[in-house]
């Protein structure tokens, strides 16, 4: 029985065409290209707290962020920024805003790249400081233009930020760069609002071949943020626009890395984890499914390997939604349900039993995967 997964590269209405960038190298990572589409977050302690910022990217890196960005504000972060290198496994991106010498200090502390601000970094000269440490220390370069930080000239020029605003200030900046012979950068164009968002990536897309991070910035809290963030991201995406991704949410980073990945997931674009199809439940329901949903995903939180788990509550999708999942269980029986693996009915399990039953199949099919 061939599985869910092993489907998705088969049906022709599923495949997204990647917009094809050139690739760059940030750390031991490679963006663009053919490579992976990376999810990246961002730390919220002080970084001059080594310690805190230190514990929270180890979380971020269980949760499975490729990439974590840490804000250097200040000579004391910059001066930490070395320590927190050392004792982390994802390259780091410093995030610098004013002070063009906290760039040049996170090149030399060891950071993977820098994101600097064409709104707020200073002139081209200091532009071309930071160019040369990057070049010296082996640091990428991640234009980040944001709709609430775009250069006067250019909000004077539309008026209101606007995908020509944003796209003409990611160009003048990139232009920078490359009349500097550097060319390991990529670009973002963020803001708040998805659909100016989704605009100013499509046209920049059109405009440069270098790799594209996307993300709706300040996109609001957990429940709103990842509705906002979903739309957006997964509208580029679908069309086959960004190299890396961050979910902005008003709640701890590691939720933004699981949030990126859940989209991403949906698309077919990376596997990772266990992907529970469940439904809504109704008063046809077998168990509670709802609840049931919530352990699960909190049991099984630990797998990394890509698998997929339906959970239905009644028989009428249940068999057809099993046929295509890893392993699956649906409810009917009296106080019972039937389990599946690979679409075929295994075994009739007890509801009570249920949830420790698939965690144990989960887990032995995971430990098959390594």
């Amino acid at each position: 029985m061939t599985s869910h997964n092993s489907l998705e590269n088969i049906r022709p209405w599923r495949t997204i065409l990647r917009r094809k960038s050139r690739q760059i190298n940030v750390g031991n990572l490679k963006i663009g290209g053919d490579a992976p589409i990376l999810v990246q977050t961002m730390t919220n302690t002080l970084t001059s707290d080594a310690r805190a910022t230190i514990e929270q990217i180890k979380r971020c890196e269980e949760a499975g962020a490729d990439l974590v960005r840490v804000s250097v504000p200040d000579e004391a972060s910059s001066a930490a920024l070395s320590e927190i290198v050392k004792a982390v496994n994802v390259p780091l991106i410093a995030d610098i805003h004013f002070h063009y010498k906290r760039a040049i200090e996170s090149a030399i502390a060891g950071a993977a790249c820098l994101r600097i601000n064409p709104g707020n970094i200073g002139s081209s000269e200091r532009v071309k400081e930071v160019i040369k440490a990057a070049k010296d220390y082996g640091c990428a370069i991640r234009i980040g233009v944001n709709a609430g930080s775009l250069e006067p000239d250019l909000l004077e020029k539309y008026g209101e930020p606007c995908p020509d605003a944003m796209v003409e200030s990611a160009l003048n900046h990139a232009k920078i760069l490359q009349d500097n012979d550097f060319h390991e950068f990529k670009i973002s164009v963020k803001a708040s609002d998805a659909f100016l968002t989704v605009a100013a990536y499509m046209q920049l897309a059109e405009a440069i071949d270098c790799p594209l991070h996307l993300g709706v910035t300040e996109a609001g809290g957990r429940r709103i943020g990842t509705v906002k963030s979903s739309i957006g991201l997964g509208n580029l995406l679908w069309a086959g626009i960004g190299d890396t991704i961050r979910v902005s949410l008003s709640a701890e980073p590691e939720e933004e890395v699981r949030v990126g990945f859940d989209i991403l997931k949906s698309l077919g674009l990376r596997t990772r984890g266990v992907n529970i199809i469940s439904c809504p439940s109704c008063a046809r329901q077998g168990f509670d499914v709802i609840k049931t949903v919530e352990i699960l995903e909190e049991k099984l939180a630990h797998i990394h390997k890509p698998i997929s788990l339906s959970i239905i509550g009644c028989v009428v999708n249940g068999p057809g939604e099993a046929l295509y999942t890893d392993i699956g269980f649906t409810g009917g029986g009296k106080g019972s349900g039937m389990i599946y693996v690979n679409g075929k009915t295994i075994a009739k399990a007890e509801n009570s039993e249920m949830i420790d039953k698939i965690v144990a199949m989960v887990e032995e099919k995971a430990a098959l995967m390594a």
